[in-house]
């Protein structure tokens, strides 16, 4: 039996949904990795220079699973959900590490040390990449709660948003602008960005579980 042949029964059998899940929670868990590392390094436990090196090692890991994905979705004959929400969500999955990345470039390249009004964003962040984690994981075996579990999901990526606007004018209220001041604003904002996307994420798994229930 040739390749091809085993791929279409593979298919047709539903084998490759179970694929498609996996390539995304796994570029999920790099992710929420990434997350994980700049949660360490804004609260000193992990220095620029260790988070430099591994940030690169997550990306890559991240990297190679969405290409995957990728090669998979051109060739697969049906998929778990509609192709184009696939793809968009593994979009917004690396849109989301590739921000945390520039974040710690940012951290490194303003030579930032310890910063603790940042934690509770980043652990915001991980919250909510690890409910898109849990909704992405019912494609297969519990498509009936995607919509619900990607609402849940898309109320954390809301919650970046609401503590990304606390602090903005929390430092405002400060007093005086300075160069750290901004520097801190920068920051902050690239992690709001990190939670608009989240939320697109959501947004796209809704959207898929609504075309799935048609």
């Amino acid at each position: 039996m040739t390749y091809s042949l085993l791929r279409v029964l593979r298919d047709l059998g539903g084998g490759s949904n179970r694929v498609f899940e996996q390539l995304l929670v796994g570029h999920l868990d790099a992710t929420i990795a990434g997350a994980r590392l700049a949660r360490d390094v804004v609260s000193g436990i992990t220095s620029r220079e260790d988070a430099r090196e591994r940030i690169v090692i997550i990306e890559h890991e991240g990297d190679a699973l969405r290409t995957q994905l990728l090669a998979d979705l051109s060739r697969a004959l049906v998929t778990p959900i509609d192709r184009e929400d696939l793809f968009r969500i593994s979009r917004l999955v690396d849109d989301v590490l590739d921000n945390l990345r520039d974040f710690l470039r940012e951290w490194d390249l303003f030579e930032m040390t310890v910063e603790p009004r940042l934690v509770p964003l980043l652990e915001a962040v991980i919250l909510a990449l690890g409910s898109l984690r849990d909704a992405v994981r019912s494609i297969v075996d519990a498509p009936s709660q995607i919509g619900q579990r990607a609402s849940v999901s898309k109320r954390a990526g809301a919650q970046i948003r609401r503590l990304y606007e606390l602090e903005l004018a929390s430092l405002y209220r400060s007093g005086e602008v300075t160069v750290a001041l901004l520097k801190v604003r920068d920051l902050i904002r690239r992690l709001d960005v990190v939670g608009l996307r989240i939320g697109e994420a959501g947004d796209a798994l809704a959207d898929a579980a609504v075309k799935r229930s048609v």
